[in-house]
Order: structure tokens, then sequence, then C-alpha cells
């Protein structure tokens, strides 16, 4: 069995900073891409930012030059830094994970989220 477990959320002023953590535990054979997608009120999950094992990043439009995602393969954990938030960045974040259990055997997996609240 498989865990996804989100940290970090919060509320923080417009122009502010926040970092979230995401940590993979239980039965994993590799983890290849861990990420971070957002779900705003009435809009569609989108994605926030990637990065595969061997540290290739991708980012959304939105969040480049103020987001950085990293990853600490050693403890199955990734990290989002946010910086100069704004009140559009409000959301639930939730974590992703690309892994197999066994060999061959590739799946998703989704943290329960957590909430990102960027207001004055």
């Amino acid at each position: 069995q498989v865990h996804i477990v989100e940290s970090g959320g919060g509320l923080v002023q417009p122009g502010g900073s926040l970092r979230l953590s995401c940590a993979a535990s239980g039965s994993i054979f590799s983890i290849y891409v861990m990420g971070w997608y957002r779900q705003a009120p009435g809009k569609q999950r989108e994605l926030v930012a990637k990065i595969t094992s061997g540290g290739r990043t991708n980012y959304a439009d939105s969040v480049k030059g103020r987001f950085t995602i990293s990853r600490d393969n050693a403890k199955n954990t990734v990290y989002l830094q946010m910086n100069s938030l704004k009140p559009e960045d409000t959301a639930v974040y939730y974590c992703n994970s690309v892994l197999a259990v066994h060999v061959g055997d590739i799946n998703d997996y989704w943290g329960q989220g957590t909430q990102v609240t960027v207001s004055s």
C-alpha cells in the first residue's frame, strides 16, 4: 500500500511565501515523477509543477519564476517553494506521484490535498 501525505498549506498575505512538502511511503519499488497540482473552486485541476527522478522540471506558465519544485529521492519527498504569492494562487494543492510498486506496475497516486489561501 502507498501513502502520499502533504503538509505546509495555510493562509498567507499577497506577496508572501509558503513551502509545501509531500512524502510518499509504503511498498514502493521506484518513483518516476512527483508533482503538484491545484484546484480552485469551480475550476478544473491543473498542473503546477512536476519533477522527474532525474531532476527534469516542468512548470505552469502562471507560476514560472515564482515557484520552485525540488525533490529528495532518498526520502521520497517533493517540495514546492512558493514565493510572491497572489490571490489567484488560492486553491487546494494536491501531490501526485507516478510510481511502481513492482517492476512494470506503474500508477498514479494522489495525496488528500492541502489548502493554500492567499488573502489580505
